[in-house]
């Protein structure tokens, strides 16, 4: 699955004033980051406020991609819940045809064990028409997928083909790079040590910052696979100060602020989300601003 190496974003959704989906924005973000250098797009994750979606709305982003991406880029499309037969359901009733693989979270809420895990994967795997990348995100999920239920799925499963690891532990992610299978790919989901585990050996990264600023980070992760590490450090060191900001006051307000100064759309989130604050609008501004100059 080479296609999923280097950077993929998770693309937010953007609203109109009145949080309907803003459809333009939306097809200006899509085009400002492949523009940007990024190779492949990630549809309806968390960043996408999909908890709070329609199903009619999640189409409507789906369809608003894909016409906007048209053909140039894969694109991963995040299915995931805590409930295993909504998902598999889900699975089997959604036309996939437009998309390349299925991103899908670990259950939620619910606090499973690894054998629950395991099970609930297992079914999502068997559901599947198109490749799935595991998603590990214990500070969402509340619970920890450990590195040999991540091996055992990916052992077990031909078409669980990677994992968004967002556990914020390198340690952990060194270990799945170690004993993962050959062709398996561990693809960072902290855009904080995306770099730190590109040069352990993992495939590249699902970002929220690399939406904001693609030419940049999508740089960066090439160099750090290519070994090219302090050219890659440069870059990661720039770019570090706005990781803490965007997600200072939650995700996605802040690369919302962000998509405000840059013209793509407006910072509008949902409930129980709210706006990006003055000060940290002001503080991306800036970075901004001097990352541009």
């Amino acid at each position: 699955m080479k296609k999923f190496i280097g950077t993929g974003v998770a693309l937010v959704t953007p609203f109109n004033k009145d949080t309907s989906v803003d459809t333009n924005a939306l097809t200006n973000i899509v085009n400002h980051v492949i523009d940007g250098g990024i190779e492949y797009l990630v549809v309806l994750g968390t960043t996408a406020e999909s908890a709070v979606l329609t199903k009619e709305e999640k189409q409507l982003v789906i369809d608003t991609i894909v016409k906007a991406n048209n053909k140039r880029l894969p694109i991963i499309l995040g299915i995931g819940g805590n409930n295993t037969a909504a998902v598999v359901n889900e699975l089997k009733t959604t036309n996939l045809e437009a998309v390349d693989a299925v991103l899908s979270v670990s259950p939620f809420y619910n606090k499973p064990t690894q054998e629950g895990i395991y099970q609930h994967f297992k079914a999502v795997a068997e559901a599947s028409p198109k490749p799935i990348v595991l998603y590990n995100v214990p500070g969402r999920t509340a619970s920890n997928v450990l590195p040999e239920t991540v091996i055992r799925l990916a052992n077990d499963f031909e078409n669980i083909i990677a994992v968004k690891e967002a556990a914020g532990d390198i340690v952990q992610a060194m270990r799945l790079i170690k004993e993962a299978p050959k062709d398996f790919l561990v693809i960072s989901g902290d855009d904080m040590i995306t770099l730190p585990m590109v040069l352990a050996g993992g495939a590249g990264v699902i970002s929220v910052i690399g939406q904001g600023y693609p030419k940049e980070f999508s740089e960066m992760v090439r160099l750090g696979l290519a070994g090219n590490v302090k050219e890659a450090n440069e870059l990661h060191y720039k770019i570090m100060p706005s990781i803490d900001y965007i997600f200072e006051e939650g995700n996605p307000a802040g690369i919302k602020a962000v998509f405000e100064k840059l013209n793509l759309s407006t910072p509008t989130v949902r409930l129980p989300l709210v706006e990006a604050s003055a000060a940290l609008k002001q503080k991306l501004n800036n970075f901004t601003d001097t990352l541009n100059s």
